[in-house]
């Protein structure tokens, strides 16, 4: 949706490895917003956008408008399985619904032979890669690795919105989710205990 950020170039040059040509889509898409989401106030910074997309290395920048992709009102749309209503979609009833939409109208529009989604979104990339899979579109799905700050807060176009103290918390689960990791690693899984 834009307002990108080194997590998002790492997608592309990814997909540098799967294609001779990259393509990019820039759109924020009206169907996965909620009725009290951040639609209108999503950051949009286009021309920055294009100019880390070309130092990237990206070879085109379909970038469609509202019109472009929804000429009429979208009364079609593609409807997930269970998955949509679990975690983050417990809270954002018809997000996923608008996700699998919209990257169905542009793996349409632009027709790759692969595409790289960031695992940090873990449940869209489920979502995508079990539509690509039951309605056989001939396209690969792979998952990018997630990129974090130096302080483990994965990259986010939405971390802007976090206030001093909030950004300053926001990498404690990280770290804590890392503890545990280890420590069941090392066989005290019994012991472990939230801090």
């Amino acid at each position: 949706m834009g307002n990108l950020h080194a997590g998002h170039i790492s997608l592309m040059e990814q997909a540098r490895a799967h294609g001779d040509t990259v393509v990019a889509s820039i759109f924020v898409n009206r169907l996965q917003f909620g009725p009290n989401e951040d639609f209108d106030k999503y950051p949009r910074t286009f021309q920055a956008d294009c100019d880390k997309l070309a130092a990237a290395g990206v070879d085109v920048l379909f970038a469609p408008t509202e019109a472009d992709l929804y000429p009429e009102p979208q009364e079609y749309t593609v409807e997930p399985p269970a998955i949509q209503h679990q975690l983050d979609g417990e809270f954002r009833p018809g997000h996923f619904r608008g996700v699998a939409t919209v990257v169905l109208k542009l793996f349409n529009c632009v027709q790759p032979q692969a595409a790289v989604f960031g695992k940090k979104d873990y449940q869209q990339l489920m979502v995508i890669r079990n539509m690509t899979r039951q309605l056989a579109l001939p396209i690969d799905i792979i998952g990018g690795e997630t990129v974090r700050a130096a302080d483990g807060l994965a990259l986010s176009s939405r971390n802007g919105y976090l206030s001093a103290a909030e950004r300053a918390e926001a990498p404690r689960l990280y770290r804590e989710l890392q503890r545990i990791r280890d420590a069941i690693r090392n066989g005290e899984a019994d012991t472990v205990k939230l801090e």
